[in-house]
């Protein structure tokens, strides 16, 4: 069994549990990449030995026959491991080093658990939807131009909102005055969209949620739409230039920019204990539907 390992950095009371994954991976004689620059990181605090590991930089140089790959932090790190997995369908297991993971689930007290499962095939894989922008900007996002989350766009200056003329497959949908605008996935619904109203989807919903930022109109609200829209988008406003972002990575454009988004044509597999239900993830970690009359 092959394995890779991504991550950026973490607290030092999670020493012990990332020991804890390495001796079970190393008892099982796994074969063992380590991301770079996450392996500087550990080296630093305990010993490793490198001649165990092979190591890889970006999506350029991993290893397509890994059998999962393991993303030990937050949500962003998930994202991150998203941009280096991409199309070469290696399921993404979510450890969570911190406190409130959605996609990096797995918590720092099942890691034993989890890895018997995962060794055991106790578990499902997700298939996840992808965004992708395309732009006659040759410049915008040309490493990796899709998002697991979310692409927003957003004004770059506090005084003055932007116009953010949004059309599906080309039919006028409106025009949104507000600080910004969000075209969330199903999987996103729970991030940046669900902060500014829009609603939860189920992960396989099959949908797109357009939320604006601060809008100006009371009666504009975020909608849902099928994710086989192409969503069409032109921003104006004051500023010479704006923001464009896909999940953590950010970009500027300017108006004469047109931004086109759609869904990818090949989706992130991510890997589902079987002990681990999106419903209860809602209710457990959001705290959706608390109600101490219950």
């Amino acid at each position: 069994m092959k394995v890779a390992i991504f991550g950026k950095s973490f607290n030092p009371d999670f020493f012990e549990y990332f020991k804890k994954i390495m001796e079970m991976l190393d008892k099982r004689e796994v074969e063992v990449s380590i991301y770079k620059s996450f392996y500087k990181f550990l080296e630093k605090e305990i010993s490793l030995d490198s001649q165990k590991f092979t190591f890889y930089n970006s999506y350029k140089d991993i290893d397509p026959q890994c059998d999962y790959m393991l993303s030990i932090g937050g949500d962003g790190t998930f994202l991150e491991a998203v941009s280096v997995v991409r199309n070469l369908g290696i399921p993404i297991v979510g450890i969570n080093s911190g406190r409130l993971g959605f996609m990096a689930d797995i918590a720092k007290e099942e890691i034993e658990d989890a890895i018997v499962d995962v060794f055991n095939k106790n578990y499902t894989i997700e298939e996840r939807s992808l965004l992708q922008l395309n732009s006659n900007n040759e410049k915008l996002f040309t490493d990796f131009n899709c998002a697991l989350n979310e692409f927003t766009v957003h004004k770059k200056d506090s005084a003055s909102m932007i116009t953010i003329h949004t059309y599906l497959s080309g039919e006028y949908l409106n025009s949104y005055w507000a600080d910004g605008l969000i075209i969330s996935t199903a999987t996103g619904s729970t991030a940046y969209s669900l902060s500014v109203g829009g609603p939860i989807l189920a992960p396989n919903s099959n949908s797109f949620v357009i939320s604006p930022i601060s809008p100006h109109n009371l009666t504009v609200r975020p909608i849902v739409i099928p994710d086989y829209h192409n969503v069409n988008l032109r921003v104006e406003g004051r500023s010479d230039s704006y923001l464009a972002s896909l999940d953590s990575r950010s970009a500027s454009f300017d108006q004469k920019d047109e931004l086109n988004l759609s869904l990818a044509d090949y989706k992130v597999k991510v890997l589902k204990l079987n002990s681990h239900k999106f419903y209860d993830t809602l209710r457990n970690k959001l705290m959706w539907g608390v109600d101490k009359r219950n």
